[in-house]
């Protein structure tokens, strides 16, 4: 499958996370710090509702419901048992490029 542009690869820092909508997916970013650049769901996996709002450069929550995530895997840290889609994610002549279909 093909994969997708987000932005360019300097426009997010260590320690950031940016939002994109792809053909009503929403896509997130996340630089988590001292780890390595992921792409996962834009949504809390709970409701639905968009989770970029809230990140200190390791965990995501869901300004919604307090649910947490761990920015390095996407795992549920609060509850556990659940985590975020991550979707293939590579950086391409400068560029950020997600996969969204498998």
């Amino acid at each position: 499958m093909s994969y997708v542009t987000l932005c360019k690869a300097k426009n997010i820092m260590e320690g950031e996370l940016a939002a994109f909508s792809i053909d009503g997916d929403d896509v997130m970013l996340v630089w988590p710090d001292g780890g390595e650049m992921k792409a996962f769901q834009g949504t809390c996996p709970h409701q639905k509702v968009p989770l970029w709002s809230t990140f200190n450069g390791r965990i995501i929550t869901c300004q919604f419901h307090n649910w947490v995530f761990d920015g390095r895997t996407g795992k549920g840290l609060s509850p556990t048992g659940c985590e975020l889609k991550e979707y293939p994610l590579r950086i391409e002549d400068g560029m950020v490029q997600v996969q969204l279909q498998p």
